[in-house]
């Protein structure tokens, strides 16, 4: 590094600490200036292979040439409108979605955010239903605004005031760490049973909605068990819930498949909620839903209109997205990639007692560290020294919060085997020295 690029890197941390708002833990060290494919370029010249995707969204890795030149073709025609008026990016990517997506789900609302997108289920859910109380999950995220922070409890709820009236909280699935047992098998299902006993306990009797992720992604990459989603899915329709599954980060084939709730056999949901993938990187989100529910949320006066719904540009970006994905067949590289990338972990597992779980579906994968095998204790220091030494190595990763050391892997889907390779021996490479 050049004196002046040292100094122009100090000016920049100096302006960064003067003036940033601090919106959780601390920036990591690096300052990205530019990025492409699998790899981001800090200020300072270094490359860096990105494995969470930018924040789990560049699915398509970074300035992917046909998302840039949608961008640039869309900027010179028609970026943004009143959101009463139409445009055929709009109408096209809405349409593009109903026919990808499973079932009756055929009713598409464009907006920005994850949490934007869950907020708007949530109020379509009460509206169609008249009821206000909210079921989800432990290890939840599902966004900060108000109904989504409220259905979220991976996150610090501390010094926020008070929570929308009628959030309920059901045991998240452990399969590394089972709570309820049968015999020497994880008893899920009577997991589920008392956590809707504890919800019929505490109900007014006003049910809306269960909102769940089928991979519990910041909470720990929590694959639930087969069958799990249509066994909560069935207790909360018994008590006249409607069933949302936020697919933010598991959504259009990282995980193998175009919406990965297919992978529960007899499952489907009453509302899927996009986001991340969806945009590639740009801030778009969608509600997709049957035409039954719109009609009568439509009947029945539902309102949600924001400055940026159904904008043209971000629309125009997320039909390209989906048009390349179905194209270049990338949900099912995503499952081959998937395989490569949890073998180099599995690997991993027989030279270090401290990798004590691999989990996860195609290019979304959990990595949790422990202090040894068999007491299971996490380890979240190890963790964090892991994380901090892959990042001088040459490697972005990112460890979920909760303090279990556990990293989320979630590279772009347009990964290369020998990028893959590179990580997998960075990693290892940071893990053992760490542990001297």
């Amino acid at each position: 590094m050049t004196q002046a690029t040292r100094q122009d890197e100090a000016t920049l941390r100096e302006k960064a600490a003067r003036h940033l708002v601090r919106y959780g833990p601390p920036f990591q060290p690096a300052i990205v200036e530019r990025a492409q494919g699998s790899f981001m370029e800090t200020t300072d010249g270094r490359r860096l292979l990105d494995f969470a995707s930018g924040q789990m969204s560049a699915i398509l890795g970074h300035s992917h040439p046909e998302v840039t030149e949608a961008i640039r073709a869309q900027a010179g025609e028609l970026v943004h409108l009143y959101s009463q008026l139409l445009s055929r990016p709009v109408i096209d990517l809405a349409e593009a979605l109903a026919r990808i997506a499973p079932g009756a789900l055929e009713r598409v609302l464009l907006l920005s955010t994850g949490g934007e997108s869950n907020e708007a289920a949530l109020r379509m859910a009460k509206t169609a239903t008249g009821g206000h109380e909210v079921l989800a999950l432990s290890r939840s995220w599902h966004g900060v605004t108000q109904g989504a922070a409220a259905a979220t409890y991976n996150s610090s709820r501390h010094g926020h005031g008070p929570a929308v009236p009628g959030s309920f909280v059901l045991p998240a699935p452990t399969p590394y760490r089972p709570r309820f047992m049968k015999g020497e098998d994880y008893d899920w299902e009577g997991e589920l049973d008392y956590g809707f006993e504890l919800y019929d306990r505490q109900s007014t009797g006003s049910p809306a909605a269960l909102i769940l992720e089928s991979i519990l992604s910041s909470g720990g990459v929590i694959v639930p068990p087969p069958g799990y989603l249509a066994a909560a899915a069935r207790r909360a329709r018994e008590r006249g819930m409607l069933v949302i599954v936020d697919e933010a980060q598991t959504g259009l084939g990282r995980t193998g498949r175009m919406f990965d709730f297919t992978h529960d056999d007899g499952f489907m949901p009453d509302f899927v909620t996009l986001s991340k993938t969806l945009g590639a990187g740009l801030p778009l989100s969608a509600v997709v839903t049957t035409a039954a529910l719109e009609e009568r949320c439509h009947a029945r006066g539902f309102h949600f209109y924001t400055t940026h719904a159904s904008d043209p540009l971000p629309a125009a970006v997320g039909l390209k997205v989906v048009e390349i994905i179905l194209r270049d067949r990338l949900a099912e590289r995503a499952l081959a990639a998937g395989a490569r990338l949890r073998a180099g972990f599995e690997a991993m597992m027989q030279r270090h007692e401290q990798v004590g779980d691999v989990r996860g579906r195609g290019l979304l994968m959990g990595v949790e560290l422990v202090e040894d095998r068999h007491s299971r204790r996490p380890a979240p220091e190890l963790a964090r020294r892991v994380m901090a030494r892959c990042l001088e190595l040459g490697l972005s990763t990112s460890v979920v919060r909760g303090g279990w050391g556990v990293f989320r892997l979630a590279p772009p889907i347009t990964i290369s085997d020998a990028e893959i390779d590179l990580g997998l021996s960075i990693f290892d490479q940071a893990l053992a020295e760490s542990l001297r």
